[in-house]
């Protein structure tokens, strides 16, 4: 009888830790969401490496979910809905409707709304900052893990890790800066670009 009432006290205990850490969870992303996500919009520096998007770095400017980026390779445009990517050797530009993992691999900030809806969360404390990790509650999901670690003092992002099926992704983050960003920005300019091939793959 002992042995069940301890088993049952050790199981609330774990159950009670887990509860906590995904409240501090939920806090920390929530603030974060707020620095990341502010109103007028921000920038920063990227390094991507990937074993299935490949390895890349650039620039970056987000607003809400709308995001603008460049690397050596392309340009891309999202207006939160549609995806407009400018490859530079080529001077195609491919219109896609992205899904949640062809986002997060181009946007590092894709997570300040990710983790509102279907996630499990967790966290730890390690040195600097705060390692927050998401799990999908559905297994369908195109994201099925991520890593986040956070600044404990700014609450500014340095590292994304996220799983597409059996594939991580690592995204490093530097150079974040609060600065305005212009809502015509995020949309691709067919003018701006009159020798590229607009192909449409929705």
């Amino acid at each position: 009888m002992k042995k069940i009432v301890l088993i049952c006290m050790m199981s609330f205990v774990a159950m009670l830790t887990m509860a906590q850490s995904s409240e501090s969870a939920r806090k920390v992303l929530d603030k974060t969401a707020s620095v990341v996500g502010r109103k007028g919009g921000a920038s920063a520096t990227f390094k991507v490496s990937s074993a299935k998007f490949g390895n890349t770095n650039g620039t970056i400017s987000i607003k809400g979910n709308k995001f603008h980026a460049t690397t050596p390779q392309a340009i891309v445009w999202f207006d939160g809905k549609t995806q407009w990517t400018y490859m530079k050797s080529t001077e195609e530009v491919n219109i896609i409707t992205p899904n949640e993992a062809q986002q997060s691999a181009m946007n590092p900030y894709q997570f300040i709304t990710l983790y509102k809806t279907g996630f499990n969360m967790s966290m730890k404390t390690i040195g600097s900052y705060y390692q927050v990790h998401l799990t999908a509650q559905n297994k369908k999901r195109s994201v099925q893990e991520m890593y986040i670690n956070i600044n404990k003092n700014t609450y500014v992002p340095s590292q994304v890790k996220m799983r597409q099926g059996t594939a991580w992704t690592t995204i490093n983050i530097s150079n974040f800066k609060a600065v305005n960003q212009a809502n015509s920005l995020f949309t691709f300019h067919s003018k701006d670009f009159p020798k590229a091939e607009v192909i449409d793959l929705r």
